[in-house]
């Protein structure tokens, strides 16, 4: 029996059942980090079931030799010239898949960083650099704080949140920022956005690029919160609750601030670590099952 079938429904439940449930799962807000890899396990999954879907469903005879068997045939190393063309085609799907993630990161990060570029020009000449809270300071009356990641990374933070928070609150801010940078967060957004721009109306790519910037600052938060009391983030957070950031950097208020303010005054255990097995070997499994299949194909 040819494997599109199950590749296509597999991809349906990962694209627009799996989502909801991890959406009503109160783990990921306790294990942030792992939520991220979920989520881009779920991705992953997607992607692969729709090339490998493509690749069984042009070529009739990969049922018997598995998908090596049809990516040979796609480019004319096996099978009869005669049947050429629809192979052919199905390899062009999945190429247009992984082209497709890999044009739509290139654009994005590409966008994010010539954005950074110009900003930092703009705090050479108009910011300075404060030596007790590790930033660049711009005058600016509304209190706000951000990073710009990546190559030169800064860490910005207004004249107006400096007037406002302490000195605790200040070191929480920078080490929030901190945190950003050092994960290589605008790298984990460019690829949500990326899968985002491939798969458009996907449920999946929807909540993936809604969920994955909530659950990085929160990760931040934690990090902070092994150096900084949570009174300290808290207050923090609410004085620069209505900041924003310009385009390609990373900000400590903005939409997200009063879901993590919550999580912070109202802290809730970290996930046992049963549940955090459990989410881990789910998310490997929905990887790996179709690749499983695939071999197990080969074999047949």
């Amino acid at each position: 029996m040819n494997a599109a079938p199950f590749f296509l429904g597999y991809a349906a439940a990962v694209g627009g059942l799996a989502p909801k449930l991890v959406l009503r799962s109160s783990w990921p807000q306790r294990s942030p980090l792992l939520a991220v890899a979920v989520w881009f396990a779920l991705a992953a999954s997607f992607s692969l079931c729709v090339s490998l879907a493509a690749l069984h469903l042009a070529t009739p005879g990969a049922h018997l030799h598995g998908v090596l068997y049809s990516c040979r045939v796609a480019v004319g190393l096996e099978g009869p010239s005669t049947d050429g063309l629809l192979p052919a085609l199905g390899g062009a799907v999945a190429l247009v898949v992984v082209v497709g993630h890999l044009t739509a990161f290139a654009l994005h990060a590409g966008r994010a960083y010539a954005a950074r570029a110009r900003h930092r020009d703009v705090l050479d000449k108009v910011g300075r650099r404060s030596a007790c809270s590790r930033a660049t300071v711009l005058e600016h009356a509304e209190p706000a704080a951000y990073c710009l990641p990546g190559r030169d990374p800064r860490i910005v933070v207004s004249s107006g949140a400096v007037g406002l928070l302490s000195a605790e609150e200040l070191s929480a801010v920078v080490e929030h920022e901190r945190a950003h940078i050092h994960g290589r967060h605008h790298l984990v957004l460019a690829a949500a956005a990326a899968f985002a721009r491939v798969f458009p109306r996907l449920p999946l790519a929807r909540h993936l690029q809604e969920q994955v910037p909530l659950l990085l600052e929160m990760a931040a938060d934690d990090r902070v919160l092994r150096r900084c009391s949570r009174g300290a983030l808290a207050a923090a957070m609410f004085t620069l609750a209505s900041g924003e950031a310009p385009r390609g950097a990373l900000a400590a208020g903005g939409e997200t601030a009063l879901v993590r303010l919550k999580r912070v005054l109202a802290p809730a255990h970290d996930a046992h670590p049963v549940v955090r097995w459990a989410a881990g070997t789910g998310a490997l499994a929905t990887f790996v099952l179709p690749l499983l299949l695939t071999c197990h194909a080969g074999l047949g």
